[in-house]
């Protein structure tokens, strides 16, 4: 939807210019991850500014306020004001001086995307650079919260997601190359919107590269000048679906996958939903029959169940009622094509045979399947589809990702403020003042009520001032700073 950007906001936040004290000139406000709702997690990958500035703060504010004209943003501006609350603002001078400046007067500081930020320290500070719009600094929070949260998030767990198969593939002798492919992002049809897609699977392409969400890849090459002919960005693999077994027919299974693995695709990797009917069938008897067949080609046939309980389908389940439910799938495949140990001790299939589950995915079951596989002996082999159970599962106050003012100027004094409700569990209390961020034993922590002097010597950098990006990160050096392995 393009519509004109002081419109892409909260109702109560166009009132603000007024309620300001007099000679107000300046708002300092902050960003900052307030408590994590994650268990064990106790920072969050700070990513998605970038995309926020260059899509919003540049793109559409020029595309939709500076450059159209201004006769015309400012009437549908007050229609929607004279509509909605009934009667028009006191006045309008403050966007129209704003259009006739032609650029956002305002400058943003923030740590380098991909750091680590713990909870209570700011990823980012902004405030305005021309007095008389002092009321831009926190009008911009609907917008920029909107948008940051979910790619900071996403990120986050993706970065758990990769810690933990970091571990599992080091405890029980996984190639380290295959860890990047083990964490596929299989959110896009499951999340709110394409945006959201794309916000959540740039995320998730920061700690593998293992995706099914195109327009991820396309965003990050557009935003964080990643180039696919130059580095992997992401990618994925051929894979059948539901409607494609079921053409087949039931009766008609075997030779369909049969089809599929020489005819369709005589090499490379395949990945073949395998539950349309009875999974169990699939890896006995039709694997069985093709045993030579999947041997025999220059490439990995992938078995994707795709419902049931992920650690029993995987893992086997000791209650089952046939021997294969007790076995599970990682089992049978080693019973009908074996493979080899790792340097730790455990199995691993033979590289002509693999695994993905992608349904209803979160991370403690990802934990408990490779949990599962080494206490039978095998490494952490499968590949898991993140999809929108765990991405879409969250929401801004996973984080606890909020925007306060803490500082303001007025009549030409400076003035420390600070959020402190006496009903809160000590959550919201704010910082206090102006802001410096320093590293202590290789983490952030947060100093407040500062000099400028020493806010101008934060780990927060500018980033962004009156409309012009000043400091850019690229893809490769964001997954640097994270650190894959």
């Amino acid at each position: 939807m393009k519509t004109n950007p002081f419109l892409l906001t909260d109702y109560y936040k166009v009132g603000h210019v007024f309620q300001y004290p007099e000679n107000t000139t300046l708002v300092y406000s902050n960003l900052t991850p307030r408590k994590s709702r994650l268990n064990g997690v106790d920072e969050m990958v700070f990513f998605g500014l970038q995309y926020f500035i260059k899509e919003y703060l540049q793109d559409y504010f020029n595309e939709n306020f500076f450059n159209q004209p201004k006769d015309t943003v400012m009437a549908a501006y007050k229609r929607r004001i004279q509509t909605s609350l009934g009667a028009p603002l006191p006045s309008y001078k403050h966007l129209e001086d704003l259009h006739d400046l032609g650029y956002l007067p305002v400058e943003i500081k923030a740590l380098p995307e991909g750091s680590k930020v713990p909870m209570r320290v700011p990823c980012l500070t902004i405030e305005n650079t021309k007095a008389e719009f002092y009321w831009l600094t926190n009008f911009l929070e609907s917008l920029m919260s909107a948008i940051t949260w979910q790619p900071s998030t996403s990120a986050t767990i993706a970065w758990q997601y990769r810690k933990l198969l970091n571990r599992y593939a080091g405890e029980t002798g996984m190639p380290a190359d295959f860890i990047q492919w083990q964490g596929h992002d299989f959110s896009f049809r499951g999340m709110s919107s394409l945006e959201s897609a794309v916000l959540s699977g740039m995320g998730h392409l920061l700690s593998f590269t293992g995706t099914d969400s195109i327009p991820a890849i396309d965003a990050l090459e557009k935003y964080y000048g990643a180039d696919a002919d130059k580095e992997l960005i992401g990618g994925s693999v051929a894979a059948t679906e539901h409607s494609v077994m079921c053409s087949g027919s039931k009766d008609g299974e075997l030779e369909t996958f049969r089809r599929l693995i020489t005819e369709v695709y005589p090499d490379g990797i395949v990945s073949i939903v395998s539950d349309t009917w009875d999974l169990w069938k699939v890896c006995t008897d039709y694997l069985t029959a093709l045993k030579e067949t999947v041997l025999s080609r220059n490439g990995k046939v992938v078995i994707r169940p795709d419902s049931g309980d992920p650690v029993k389908i995987i893992c086997g389940d000791p209650e089952g009622k046939t021997p294969a439910e007790q076995k599970g799938v990682v089992e049978l495949l080693w019973d009908i094509f074996g493979g080899t140990t790792t340097d730790k001790g455990y199995k691993l299939l033979d590289g002509h045979i693999g695994a993905i589950y992608g349904d209803s995915i979160n991370l403690e079951r990802a934990e408990a399947i490779c949990e599962g596989l080494k206490l039978k002996g095998f490494a952490s082999q499968v590949v898991f589809g993140i999809g929108s159970f765990t991405y879409q599962y969250n929401t801004r106050d996973t984080f606890g990702l909020a925007m306060k003012a803490t500082y303001v100027e007025i009549g030409g004094e400076g003035r420390a403020i600070f959020k402190k409700p006496v009903t809160d569990d000590g959550t919201k209390i704010s910082a206090t003042g102006l802001l410096q961020v320093i590293e202590e034993n290789g983490k952030y922590v947060l100093r407040d009520h500062v000099s400028r002097e020493e806010e101008a010597q934060s780990a927060l950098k500018s980033v962004f001032k009156d409309g012009k990006l000043i400091r850019e990160y690229s893809l490769s050096e964001i997954r640097e700073r994270i650190g894959r392995e």
